[in-house]
Protein backbone atom coordinates (compact mmCIF):
# COMPACT_ATOMS: atom_id res chain seq x y z
CA UNK A 1 0.00 0.00 0.00
CA UNK A 2 1.14 3.58 -0.05
CA UNK A 3 -0.69 7.16 0.47
CA UNK A 4 -2.51 8.57 -2.32
CA UNK A 5 -2.11 5.03 -4.13
CA UNK A 6 -6.15 5.05 -4.93
CA UNK A 7 -5.35 7.94 -7.54
CA UNK A 8 -3.78 7.43 -10.92
CA UNK A 9 -0.52 6.96 -11.92
CA UNK A 10 -0.52 9.91 -14.22
CA UNK A 11 -1.84 12.15 -11.57
CA UNK A 12 0.70 11.63 -8.67
CA UNK A 13 2.98 12.34 -11.73
CA UNK A 14 1.89 15.65 -11.58
CA UNK A 15 1.05 16.01 -7.91
CA UNK A 16 4.77 14.63 -6.86
CA UNK A 17 7.87 15.40 -6.80
CA UNK A 18 8.70 13.06 -5.03
CA UNK A 19 5.73 9.94 -4.78
CA UNK A 20 4.81 7.84 -1.53
CA UNK A 21 7.09 4.73 -1.07
CA UNK A 22 5.18 1.46 -0.66
CA UNK A 23 4.99 0.05 2.80
CA UNK A 24 3.48 -2.93 4.52
CA UNK A 25 2.44 -4.85 7.37
CA UNK A 26 5.74 -6.36 7.72
CA UNK A 27 7.54 -3.12 6.85
CA UNK A 28 10.06 -1.17 9.82
CA UNK A 29 8.32 0.23 13.02
CA UNK A 30 9.53 3.42 12.17
CA UNK A 31 8.11 3.62 8.95
CA UNK A 32 4.64 2.44 9.74
CA UNK A 33 4.44 4.67 12.85
CA UNK A 34 4.77 7.57 10.75
CA UNK A 35 2.67 5.80 7.79
CA UNK A 36 -0.39 5.47 10.17
CA UNK A 37 -2.00 8.89 9.01
CA UNK A 38 -5.23 9.34 9.65
CA UNK A 39 -6.55 6.14 11.35
CA UNK A 40 -9.88 5.71 11.02
CA UNK A 41 -12.49 3.91 13.48
CA UNK A 42 -15.32 1.68 13.12
CA UNK A 43 -17.41 -0.58 15.49
CA UNK A 44 -16.19 -3.91 15.56
CA UNK A 45 -20.73 -4.85 15.14
CA UNK A 46 -20.73 -3.44 11.58
CA UNK A 47 -22.55 -6.14 9.68
CA UNK A 48 -20.15 -5.85 6.59
CA UNK A 49 -17.05 -4.60 8.18
CA UNK A 50 -14.93 -6.83 5.77
CA UNK A 51 -16.93 -5.05 2.87
CA UNK A 52 -16.09 -1.46 4.77
CA UNK A 53 -12.37 -2.61 5.12
CA UNK A 54 -11.90 -3.18 1.26
CA UNK A 55 -14.21 0.03 0.41
CA UNK A 56 -12.19 1.93 2.51
CA UNK A 57 -8.72 0.51 1.30
CA UNK A 58 -10.23 2.03 -2.39
CA UNK A 59 -10.82 5.30 -1.24
CA UNK A 60 -7.23 5.70 0.05
CA UNK A 61 -7.27 4.77 3.87
CA UNK A 62 -3.84 2.90 5.05
CA UNK A 63 -4.71 2.26 9.18
CA UNK A 64 -8.13 1.28 11.00
CA UNK A 65 -8.91 0.70 14.44
CA UNK A 66 -11.90 -1.96 14.74
CA UNK A 67 -13.39 -1.31 18.23
CA UNK A 68 -14.59 -3.22 20.84
CA UNK A 69 -14.78 -0.84 23.48
CA UNK A 70 -16.15 3.13 23.63
CA UNK A 71 -18.22 3.08 20.25
CA UNK A 72 -20.66 -0.14 21.34
CA UNK A 73 -22.35 -0.63 24.22
CA UNK A 74 -21.05 -3.43 27.12
CA UNK A 75 -23.94 -6.07 25.82
CA UNK A 76 -22.55 -5.82 22.51
CA UNK A 77 -19.11 -6.92 23.26
CA UNK A 78 -20.00 -10.90 22.91
CA UNK A 79 -21.65 -10.52 19.87
CA UNK A 80 -18.95 -8.03 18.66
CA UNK A 81 -16.30 -10.33 19.16
CA UNK A 82 -18.00 -13.24 17.40
CA UNK A 83 -18.45 -10.38 13.93
CA UNK A 84 -14.81 -9.84 14.60
CA UNK A 85 -13.32 -13.40 13.88
CA UNK A 86 -16.19 -13.94 11.60
CA UNK A 87 -15.64 -10.70 9.11
CA UNK A 88 -11.49 -11.33 9.62
CA UNK A 89 -11.91 -14.79 8.28
CA UNK A 90 -13.87 -13.82 5.42
CA UNK A 91 -11.53 -11.21 4.62
CA UNK A 92 -8.50 -14.41 4.97
CA UNK A 93 -10.15 -16.25 2.48
CA UNK A 94 -10.60 -13.40 -0.60
CA UNK A 95 -8.23 -13.58 -3.39
CA UNK A 96 -4.95 -11.57 -2.60
CA UNK A 97 -6.35 -11.02 0.66
CA UNK A 98 -2.98 -10.09 1.68
CA UNK A 99 -2.55 -6.87 -0.54
CA UNK A 100 -3.87 -3.25 -0.25
CA UNK A 101 -5.74 -4.09 2.91
CA UNK A 102 -5.05 -1.33 5.43
CA UNK A 103 -3.15 -1.85 8.77
CA UNK A 104 -5.85 -3.67 10.61
CA UNK A 105 -5.71 -3.05 14.71
CA UNK A 106 -8.43 -4.16 17.51
CA UNK A 107 -9.26 -1.89 19.96
CA UNK A 108 -9.91 -4.35 23.49
CA UNK A 109 -11.68 -3.75 26.58
CA UNK A 110 -9.11 -6.05 28.77
CA UNK A 111 -5.77 -7.60 28.38
CA UNK A 112 -7.46 -11.24 28.41
CA UNK A 113 -9.35 -10.49 24.79
CA UNK A 114 -5.66 -10.19 23.01
CA UNK A 115 -5.07 -13.78 23.52
CA UNK A 116 -8.28 -14.75 23.16
CA UNK A 117 -9.14 -13.14 19.79
CA UNK A 118 -5.54 -14.28 18.63
CA UNK A 119 -6.60 -17.61 18.98
CA UNK A 120 -9.76 -17.49 17.88
CA UNK A 121 -8.93 -15.69 14.76
CA UNK A 122 -6.68 -18.89 13.70
CA UNK A 123 -4.86 -18.16 10.41
CA UNK A 124 -6.71 -15.00 10.02
CA UNK A 125 -4.37 -13.32 12.58
CA UNK A 126 -2.30 -12.68 9.63
CA UNK A 127 -4.33 -9.77 8.76
CA UNK A 128 -3.89 -8.29 11.93
CA UNK A 129 -1.25 -5.76 12.95
CA UNK A 130 -1.96 -5.32 16.49
CA UNK A 131 -4.15 -3.55 19.34
CA UNK A 132 -5.34 -0.16 20.92
CA UNK A 133 -5.32 -1.09 24.28
CA UNK A 134 -7.87 1.75 26.24
CA UNK A 135 -7.12 4.26 29.27
CA UNK A 136 -3.27 3.85 29.47
CA UNK A 137 -1.11 4.28 32.56
CA UNK A 138 1.59 2.09 33.96
CA UNK A 139 -0.50 -0.16 36.36
CA UNK A 140 -3.31 -0.74 34.02
CA UNK A 141 -1.00 -0.76 30.49
CA UNK A 142 1.88 -3.67 31.73
CA UNK A 143 -0.93 -6.45 31.87
CA UNK A 144 -2.40 -5.36 28.22
CA UNK A 145 1.66 -5.21 26.93
CA UNK A 146 2.61 -8.56 28.78
CA UNK A 147 -0.93 -9.84 26.82
CA UNK A 148 0.36 -8.83 23.62
CA UNK A 149 3.25 -10.61 24.10
CA UNK A 150 1.91 -13.50 24.56
CA UNK A 151 -0.34 -13.39 21.96
CA UNK A 152 2.48 -12.35 19.84
CA UNK A 153 4.40 -15.53 20.99
CA UNK A 154 1.35 -18.29 20.49
CA UNK A 155 0.87 -16.93 16.81
CA UNK A 156 4.08 -16.25 15.61
CA UNK A 157 2.74 -12.63 14.09
CA UNK A 158 4.43 -10.07 14.93
CA UNK A 159 2.11 -7.48 16.62
CA UNK A 160 2.22 -3.61 18.26
CA UNK A 161 0.24 -2.18 20.69
CA UNK A 162 -1.29 1.58 20.30
CA UNK A 163 -1.81 3.17 23.98
CA UNK A 164 -4.27 5.20 24.39
CA UNK A 165 -3.70 8.11 26.77
CA UNK A 166 -7.21 9.19 28.26
CA UNK A 167 -7.17 8.47 31.66
CA UNK A 168 -7.96 11.50 34.83
CA UNK A 169 -4.85 11.04 36.01
CA UNK A 170 -2.76 12.53 33.05
CA UNK A 171 -4.93 15.79 33.29
CA UNK A 172 -5.40 16.25 36.70
CA UNK A 173 -2.24 18.41 37.62
CA UNK A 174 -1.18 16.86 41.05
CA UNK A 175 -1.09 13.21 39.17
CA UNK A 176 -0.03 14.39 35.89
CA UNK A 177 4.02 14.15 36.00
CA UNK A 178 4.35 11.29 38.35
CA UNK A 179 1.71 9.69 35.66
CA UNK A 180 3.45 10.17 31.93
CA UNK A 181 6.76 8.98 34.28
CA UNK A 182 4.87 5.33 34.70
CA UNK A 183 3.73 5.77 30.87
CA UNK A 184 7.00 6.49 30.02
CA UNK A 185 8.42 3.29 32.15
CA UNK A 186 6.05 0.59 30.67
CA UNK A 187 5.95 1.60 26.93
CA UNK A 188 10.34 2.27 27.13
CA UNK A 189 10.31 -1.19 28.54
CA UNK A 190 8.20 -2.88 24.75
CA UNK A 191 9.65 0.01 23.04
CA UNK A 192 9.85 -2.29 19.75
CA UNK A 193 6.03 -3.22 20.39
CA UNK A 194 4.75 0.15 21.17
CA UNK A 195 3.62 1.96 17.34
CA UNK A 196 2.65 4.85 18.60
CA UNK A 197 0.83 6.84 21.53
CA UNK A 198 -2.88 7.90 20.95
CA UNK A 199 -4.32 11.20 22.66
CA UNK A 200 -8.09 10.33 24.05
CA UNK A 201 -8.95 14.21 24.14
CA UNK A 202 -12.94 13.20 24.11
CA UNK A 203 -11.75 11.22 27.61
CA UNK A 204 -9.95 14.83 28.77
CA UNK A 205 -12.93 16.71 27.66
CA UNK A 206 -15.74 14.25 29.65
CA UNK A 207 -13.36 14.65 33.08
CA UNK A 208 -15.01 18.47 32.91
CA UNK A 209 -17.76 18.61 31.51
CA UNK A 210 -16.46 20.09 28.16
CA UNK A 211 -17.16 19.32 24.58
CA UNK A 212 -15.06 21.63 21.56
CA UNK A 213 -17.39 23.15 18.98
CA UNK A 214 -17.00 22.50 15.66
CA UNK A 215 -15.41 26.09 15.23
CA UNK A 216 -12.62 25.55 17.79
CA UNK A 217 -9.73 23.28 17.90
CA UNK A 218 -8.46 21.07 20.96
CA UNK A 219 -5.62 23.54 21.45
CA UNK A 220 -8.63 26.51 21.99
CA UNK A 221 -9.62 24.43 25.26
CA UNK A 222 -6.80 25.00 27.15
CA UNK A 223 -6.98 22.50 29.80
CA UNK A 224 -6.33 19.75 26.86
CA UNK A 225 -3.54 21.75 25.36
CA UNK A 226 -1.57 21.65 28.37
CA UNK A 227 -1.91 17.83 28.50
CA UNK A 228 -1.02 17.60 24.88
CA UNK A 229 1.89 19.94 25.45
CA UNK A 230 3.54 17.62 28.64
CA UNK A 231 2.58 14.42 26.79
CA UNK A 232 4.85 15.20 23.87
CA UNK A 233 7.03 17.11 26.33
CA UNK A 234 7.68 13.62 28.03
CA UNK A 235 6.93 11.48 25.50
CA UNK A 236 7.66 12.65 22.10
CA UNK A 237 10.79 14.34 22.60
CA UNK A 238 13.54 14.17 19.54
CA UNK A 239 16.66 12.87 20.95
CA UNK A 240 15.78 8.94 20.54
CA UNK A 241 13.78 8.57 23.52
CA UNK A 242 10.09 9.94 22.16
CA UNK A 243 7.25 7.65 20.32
CA UNK A 244 5.07 8.96 17.40
CA UNK A 245 2.23 10.82 19.21
CA UNK A 246 -0.95 11.18 17.34
CA UNK A 247 -3.45 13.81 17.01
CA UNK A 248 -6.87 13.77 18.84
CA UNK A 249 -10.01 12.70 17.18
CA UNK A 250 -12.57 15.33 15.17
CA UNK A 251 -15.67 14.81 16.37
CA UNK A 252 -17.99 16.95 13.42
CA UNK A 253 -18.98 15.99 10.33
CA UNK A 254 -21.42 18.81 9.00
CA UNK A 255 -22.50 22.20 10.61
CA UNK A 256 -25.93 23.16 10.63
CA UNK A 257 -25.41 26.72 12.10
CA UNK A 258 -21.68 28.18 12.98
CA UNK A 259 -21.64 30.98 15.61
CA UNK A 260 -17.71 32.00 14.01
CA UNK A 261 -16.32 33.18 10.81
CA UNK A 262 -15.16 30.01 8.37
CA UNK A 263 -11.20 30.20 9.15
CA UNK A 264 -10.77 28.54 5.81
CA UNK A 265 -9.24 31.70 3.44
CA UNK A 266 -10.43 31.61 -0.28
CA UNK A 267 -6.98 32.83 -1.55
CA UNK A 268 -5.29 29.06 -1.71
CA UNK A 269 -8.41 28.37 -3.69
CA UNK A 270 -8.24 28.53 -7.33
CA UNK A 271 -11.70 29.80 -9.17
CA UNK A 272 -14.23 26.74 -10.45
CA UNK A 273 -13.69 23.41 -8.79
CA UNK A 274 -11.58 24.57 -5.65
CA UNK A 275 -14.04 27.48 -4.56
CA UNK A 276 -17.02 24.64 -4.76
CA UNK A 277 -14.67 22.63 -2.94
CA UNK A 278 -13.43 25.22 -0.21
CA UNK A 279 -17.19 26.13 0.12
CA UNK A 280 -17.87 21.66 0.83
CA UNK A 281 -15.04 22.25 3.48
CA UNK A 282 -16.79 24.72 5.26
CA UNK A 283 -20.43 23.38 5.20
CA UNK A 284 -18.85 20.07 6.64
CA UNK A 285 -16.83 21.81 9.06
CA UNK A 286 -13.71 20.56 7.31
CA UNK A 287 -12.14 24.27 7.85
CA UNK A 288 -11.86 24.07 12.00
CA UNK A 289 -10.57 19.79 11.20
CA UNK A 290 -8.15 21.73 8.77
CA UNK A 291 -6.71 24.12 11.07
CA UNK A 292 -6.57 21.57 14.12
CA UNK A 293 -4.67 19.27 11.97
CA UNK A 294 -2.07 22.22 11.10
CA UNK A 295 -2.10 22.65 14.83
CA UNK A 296 -1.29 19.20 15.45
CA UNK A 297 2.08 18.96 13.31
CA UNK A 298 3.31 22.57 14.88
CA UNK A 299 2.86 20.52 18.38
CA UNK A 300 5.41 17.49 17.66
CA UNK A 301 2.08 15.16 16.31
CA UNK A 302 1.79 12.74 13.36
CA UNK A 303 -1.28 11.43 12.21
CA UNK A 304 -4.54 11.47 13.45
CA UNK A 305 -7.57 9.20 14.91
CA UNK A 306 -10.44 9.84 12.83
CA UNK A 307 -14.23 8.55 13.10
CA UNK A 308 -15.36 9.49 9.10
CA UNK A 309 -14.10 8.79 6.50
CA UNK A 310 -14.27 12.42 5.08
CA UNK A 311 -11.44 13.27 7.45
CA UNK A 312 -9.15 11.20 5.87
CA UNK A 313 -7.91 12.83 2.98
CA UNK A 314 -7.41 16.29 4.49
CA UNK A 315 -5.19 14.42 7.15
CA UNK A 316 -2.81 12.93 4.34
CA UNK A 317 -2.81 16.14 2.12
CA UNK A 318 -2.07 18.45 4.99
CA UNK A 319 1.09 15.54 5.90
CA UNK A 320 2.49 15.58 2.13
CA UNK A 321 5.57 17.75 2.33
CA UNK A 322 5.70 21.00 0.69
CA UNK A 323 8.63 21.46 -2.05
CA UNK A 324 9.83 24.25 -0.06
CA UNK A 325 9.96 21.94 3.17
CA UNK A 326 12.21 19.17 1.46
CA UNK A 327 14.31 21.48 0.05
CA UNK A 328 15.11 23.18 3.24
CA UNK A 329 15.82 19.75 5.00
CA UNK A 330 18.03 18.03 2.36
CA UNK A 331 19.77 21.17 2.46
CA UNK A 332 20.15 21.03 6.43
CA UNK A 333 21.36 17.11 6.19
CA UNK A 334 23.74 17.75 3.70
CA UNK A 335 27.20 15.59 4.84
CA UNK A 336 28.85 18.67 4.46
CA UNK A 337 26.87 20.49 6.96
CA UNK A 338 27.86 18.17 9.77
CA UNK A 339 29.71 20.85 11.23
CA UNK A 340 26.81 23.24 11.64
CA UNK A 341 26.59 26.38 10.75
CA UNK A 342 23.76 28.93 9.28
CA UNK A 343 22.80 28.87 5.49
CA UNK A 344 19.61 30.49 3.57
CA UNK A 345 17.33 28.51 2.19
CA UNK A 346 17.23 27.60 -1.42
CA UNK A 347 13.25 29.66 -1.59
CA UNK A 348 15.86 32.81 -0.23
CA UNK A 349 13.10 33.72 2.69
CA UNK A 350 14.20 31.69 6.35
CA UNK A 351 17.12 30.65 8.10
CA UNK A 352 18.07 27.37 8.10
CA UNK A 353 20.31 26.74 10.84
CA UNK A 354 22.12 23.28 10.74
CA UNK A 355 22.38 22.08 14.35
CA UNK A 356 18.97 22.73 15.65
CA UNK A 357 16.83 22.36 12.68
CA UNK A 358 18.18 18.90 12.40
CA UNK A 359 15.90 17.09 14.02
CA UNK A 360 12.98 18.66 12.40
CA UNK A 361 14.99 18.11 9.23
CA UNK A 362 15.33 14.03 9.92
CA UNK A 363 11.55 14.34 11.11
CA UNK A 364 10.61 16.05 7.83
CA UNK A 365 12.52 13.55 5.78
CA UNK A 366 10.67 10.54 7.05
CA UNK A 367 7.09 12.52 6.66
CA UNK A 368 8.61 12.61 2.83
CA UNK A 369 9.12 9.31 2.27
CA UNK A 370 6.23 8.32 3.58
CA UNK A 371 3.91 10.95 2.32
CA UNK A 372 5.52 12.45 -0.44
CA UNK A 373 7.31 15.77 -1.80
CA UNK A 374 4.20 17.86 -3.74
CA UNK A 375 5.68 19.44 -6.82
CA UNK A 376 6.80 23.07 -6.46
CA UNK A 377 3.38 24.61 -8.05
CA UNK A 378 1.22 21.80 -5.62
CA UNK A 379 -0.53 23.10 -3.03
CA UNK A 380 -2.93 21.03 -0.54
CA UNK A 381 -6.04 22.09 -2.38
CA UNK A 382 -4.70 20.68 -5.49
CA UNK A 383 -4.18 17.16 -3.27
CA UNK A 384 -7.27 17.38 -2.17
CA UNK A 385 -9.14 18.20 -5.70
CA UNK A 386 -7.32 14.79 -6.80
CA UNK A 387 -8.00 12.70 -4.31
CA UNK A 388 -11.78 13.13 -3.37
CA UNK A 389 -13.38 9.83 -5.14
CA UNK A 390 -15.22 10.87 -8.71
Amino acid sequence: MRHFGHIAPEVRQRLFHQEPCEFDADSPSRRLSAALGATLYSPATRARLADDIVKQAGRGVVSMVLCLEDSIDDSEVPVAEENLVRQFTELAGQEDADAGLPLLFIRVRTPEQIPDLVRRLGPAVRLLSGFVMPKFTEERGIPFLEALATAEGASGRRLFAMPVLESPELLYRESRVETLEGVFRAVDKYRERVLALRLGVTDFCSSYGLRRAPDMTAYDVQIVASVIADVVNMLGRADGTGFTVTGPVWEYFRVQERMFKPQLRRSPFLEGQAEALREALIEHSMDGLLREITLDQANGLLGKTCIHPSHVLPVHALSVVSHEEFSDAQDILRPERGGGGVLRSAYTNKMNEVKPHRAWAERTMMRAEVFGVANEDIGFVELLAAGIPG
